[in-house]
């Protein structure tokens, strides 16, 4: 009968140095070893049994092994420093192969890559300062910005730099770009932010990834909307006067460019409601807690919704739509202006034709009484 389990051999890719990441290196070299042949890292590692020698004429020499067990650690011995000098590139072959036993090469090559006291200090010093510096970016996905930062602090644990699990969490939370600000948000508020490991947190984030860059564009055309159109910034700034101005009556704002307003609410308040169903509810202590610029933050985002809400609601009342696919025009209907002096419709009281309502000034003007003294 044939066997239902046929056996798998793996066979394990020996890890070749880089001098850049010899601590890498040497996690690896050794998981190569525990899959391999352990008893060869422990050659390396503790040195082997002596070599048989005699005396010959009264000079020391070394003698084959003669035993099993002499056998057996000669051939370890020639394995181990073997397959550390096949980890090591081509242009370090030579250098190391002074060095006769696995023991004093790996001793070698750890002083030649892995730094003294001091080199060590300098890196860790650098390590802290790229952690410090850590930040995302939007054309980066999660999980390479996790990758990067677990990187970091590996490095840092490795040169023997302890950071908490709340601070760690935190980096992770801060440094994700502005798309995701509003589950950073909920997540840093957390009381129970230092129990969750970074794994647990990636992967509570991950689950709204899709989300997050679906909306991005959205979310970024809302923090850009203005009613004033870039290219007249210059004008913004000039006070109007609807009283002084003798084109007042007539002149036309042009504001920047909105899709319809079906779009524009849709991508409001989409963007702002859809990650809010798990926020916290907050009472007034908590918000006395909460950064001063979260919370204006969160203000302006939500006047935004209000406000993509009420243009909605006036397009379906009036038909007229705030955000045609050109550039568009705020202004009034100059037909449905009245004169306060003729009281005719389609022009202001200053341009009226027609001859002065005195009645009308005796009206503004203040009644005197006169009083006997």
């Amino acid at each position: 009968m044939e066997s239902l389990s046929p056996h798998v051999v793996c066979a394990a890719k020996l890890p070749i140095l880089n001098p850049n990441e010899f601590d890498v290196w040497k996690m690896r070299i050794e998981q190569y070893f525990l899959m391999t042949n352990y008893s060869l890292w422990e050659v390396i590692f503790n040195g082997d049994s002596p070599i048989p020698t005699r005396v010959i004429e009264g000079v020391v020499q070394p003698v084959a092994p003669t035993t099993a067990k002499q056998r057996l650690a000669r051939k370890n011995e020639l394995k181990a420093r073997g397959t550390l000098l096949m980890a090591l590139p081509d242009k370090h072959q030579l250098k190391f192969n002074i060095h006769k036993d696995a023991k004093t090469l790996m001793e070698a090559i750890e002083k030649r890559f892995g730094g003294n006291k001091e080199t060590k200090k300098v890196q860790k010093t650098l390590l802290k300062q790229q952690y410090k510096n850590f930040t995302g970016s939007s054309s980066e996905s999660l999980d390479q910005i996790y990758n990067r930062l677990q990187k970091l602090i590996s490095q840092l644990e490795i040169l023997g730099e302890s950071l908490s699990q709340k601070d760690i969490n935190l980096k992770f939370l801060r440094s994700l770009p502005t798309e995701w600000r509003t589950h950073t948000f909920i997540w840093r508020n957390k009381t129970d932010l230092e129990e969750q490991s970074l794994d647990d947190l990636f992967n509570s984030l991950k689950i709204y990834e899709a989300e997050v860059k679906s909306t991005c564009s959205a979310s970024t055309f809302t923090q850009n909307i203005a009613f004033v159109s870039s290219q007249n910034t210059d004008s913004t700034n000039e006070p109007v006067s609807a009283v002084t101005s003798e084109s007042a009556a007539s002149a036309k704002i042009p504001v920047s460019d909105l899709s319809n307003v079906d779009t524009l609410s849709n991508a409001i308040i989409y963007s702002f409601f859809a990650s809010q169903s798990n926020s916290p509810q907050l009472d007034n202590d908590d918000l006395k807690q909460i950064d001063a610029d979260d919370l204006e933050e969160m203000d302006l985002k939500w006047q935004m919704a209000m406000l993509t809400v009420r243009a909605r609601r006036f397009f379906q009342r009036t038909r007229r739509n705030l955000g045609a696919n050109g550039p568009t025009l705020m202004g009034f209907d100059m037909s449905k202006v009245e004169c306060y002096n003729c009281h005719m419709k389609g022009h202001f009281a200053r341009e009226c034709t027609s001859p002065k309502d005195t009645r009308r000034n005796v009206a503004a003007e203040p009644q005197r009484r006169n009083v006997p003294v």
